[in-house]
């Protein structure tokens, strides 16, 4: 994906010390009381219950178009491109999905996998959609691009306002070892380190607007639509509301509705992570012999190689770090999860960032001591940050120098720019107040 310059802003005072000097550097201005009040007001939502969770995957589940192409030697007459479960054919075993497609080839059911990580201000919902075969019709690259088994999916980034499911503000899409980034019309959200991609279209769909996302036929990347479409025959998919899994009528039909179905539940998709039949390890590789040997993944180890901050596997894991990235103009924006079943130790209670205005990278950081080789582990650069967001009840302290000394500034509340610490911090100390 298309990297996007910046400039750093740089902002540098002289300041003369006699003495090392601590003192207290919290922005009052009123666009950070009114964010501070909104991160009051928005912790106080209570964690979402499974049943609501479920609900919540079901109203922003996208309206899903899914290209076929019917013919070339594996293209099981269109079948090889439908959607279906990891488990059409009655098992968990990875490395038999290729070959049992023709026998199960008329009962192709459709599923997609989801699950919810709430912040506090946010909700992200990723949604994984699965076929056993991704395939080529060129046989000069059937030994290089086919594998057994393939998840793409999307992850959808709502923000809490209040409502029932809040307001969706952005998302971003795998297409194969690239992820793309979208924003609806009227979002806030804008380019951050990834330039936004495009516009989420999204569709009436029993009263409500849903986005809609596609994928090609073959190696099945997705994004938003039209960024890729059906072109001649393809299945228009659509959420259950009642938990029924369809089956296509014919390569035309455009209307079938898939299960959805949460990656956390008892037997599920994160509780095969340890079966070696499934996958080459619990990291999260689908095992596969026919052909190239794996390629797919789980959403926990979904990766864009270019990414630099965001690692492999964050896109599910930590999905607020990833959003924090990608896009600017979040506003107020929680790295502090309430229900993170893929990783509880993930995200923060504060968020640095390179650059003022909450823009450039955003690490979250757990309370505790840094020294600038804790800070660098985590991907901070030596005198290189410039704003900082802070849960509510937490402070910063920021030192000119490595193993907390030097001048020194004690921030207590969200800042968005460190004026005479800009681009001074060596090591830091978090805590409660």
């Amino acid at each position: 994906m298309k990297k996007k310059n910046r400039m750093k802003v740089l902002s540098k005072v002289l300041i003369i010390m006699l003495a090392t000097i601590t003192f207290s550097c919290q922005d009052t201005t009123s666009d950070e009381v009114k964010d501070t009040t909104a991160a009051k007001k928005q912790q106080n939502f209570s964690k979402i219950s499974a049943a609501a969770s479920s609900d919540l995957a079901r109203r922003w589940a996208p309206v899903h178009y899914k290209d076929v192409d019917a013919t070339g030697t594996y293209a099981e007459g269109g079948k090889s491109d439908y959607l279906t479960a990891i488990n059409y054919d009655n098992d968990w075993n990875g490395e038999n999905n290729w070959n049992n497609l023709a026998a199960y080839a008329n009962s192709l059911a459709a599923h997609c996998y989801y699950s919810v990580v709430e912040s506090n201000t946010h909700w992200f919902i990723t949604y994984a959609f699965f076929s056993p075969r991704d395939w080529t019709d060129n046989p000069l690259l059937y030994q290089l691009d086919q594998h057994e088994n393939d998840l793409e999916g999307v992850l959808m980034i709502v923000e809490k306002d209040g409502s029932a499911y809040g307001a969706l503000k952005g998302a971003v899409t795998v297409n194969h070892s690239d992820f793309f980034s979208y924003v609806p019309a009227g979002s806030s959200y804008v380019s951050g380190l990834e330039s936004v991609d495009g516009t989420l279209q999204m569709r009436d769909y029993n009263g409500e607007l849903h986005p809609i996302t596609a994928q090609e036929s073959k190696g099945h990347g997705l994004k938003a639509w039209p960024q890729h479409d059906i072109d001649g025959d393809g299945i228009i998919y659509y959420p259950s509301a009642s938990g029924v899994a369809q089956v296509p009528s014919d390569n035309y039909d455009n209307y079938v509705e898939y299960k959805l179905v949460n990656i956390f539940e008892s037997g599920g998709l994160w509780d095969q992570r340890s079966n070696t039949e499934l996958f080459s390890s619990p990291g999260g590789g689908f095992k596969g012999n026919d052909f190239k040997t794996g390629g797919a993944n789980a959403p926990w180890a979904w990766n864009d190689g270019n990414d630099g901050v965001v690692q492999g596997g964050e896109f599910a894991t930590d999905p607020a770090k990833l959003a924090d990235n990608y896009f600017d103009g979040v506003g107020n924006f929680s790295r502090n999860y309430t229900d993170n079943k893929y990783n509880a130790a993930a995200g923060g209670i504060v968020t640095v960032y390179q650059n003022c205005n909450y823009t450039g990278y955003a690490i979250a950081l757990p309370a505790g001591n840094y020294t600038l080789a804790q800070l660098k582990s985590y991907g901070i650069v030596n005198d290189d940050l410039s704003s900082v967001r802070l849960e509510n009840g937490y402070k910063i302290t920021m030192y000119q120098n490595d193993n907390f000394g030097g001048e020194s500034v004690v921030i207590t509340g969200n800042n968005s720019c460190l004026g005479g610490f800009n681009d001074k911090a060596s090591s830091v100390k978090i805590s409660a107040q």
